[in-house]
């Protein structure tokens, strides 16, 4: 292995470890009691950690972004890593669901799910009436 691909591996985790650093300590300076509780709640139980951390993953379509993101929250005392390992199991569940969506044949149900949401649309209930 040359050495200028050492030193551009030593520098990316440099990098990396650095980008963890700095959000971390951006975390800790914004963080006020509001986003503890929300966090605090949010994945109270290991059950509830791993389904924020599958709908994150899913949103952001990132594990390695949910991942980075809990262990600055964990850094930043907002979450105890009993709390983080749930939602990083989450993450990598929902990078499976990821791939699973984009495997689907959406030609075969996109009409029948337009269809309940016309119906849905035109005879629900709407508050702006």
């Amino acid at each position: 292995m040359p050495l200028s691909s050492i030193f551009q591996v030593l520098g990316g985790v440099g990098l990396f470890l650095f980008g963890i650093k700095l959000m971390s300590d951006a975390l800790q300076d914004l963080a006020g009691d509001r986003l503890r509780k929300l966090i605090g709640s949010l994945t109270s139980t290991p059950v509830r950690g791993v389904l924020i951390g599958t709908l994150v993953t899913i949103l952001i379509q990132s594990s390695s972004g949910t991942t980075v993101m809990t262990v600055s929250f964990v850094h930043a005392g907002l979450m105890t890593l009993k709390q983080a390992v749930g939602v990083i199991m989450g993450a990598n569940i929902g990078t499976t669901v990821t791939a699973q969506i984009i495997a689907f044949k959406f030609k075969s149900f996109a009409l029948p799910v337009i269809g309940i949401g016309m119906i849905l649309a035109v005879f629900g209930k709407s508050k702006r009436r």
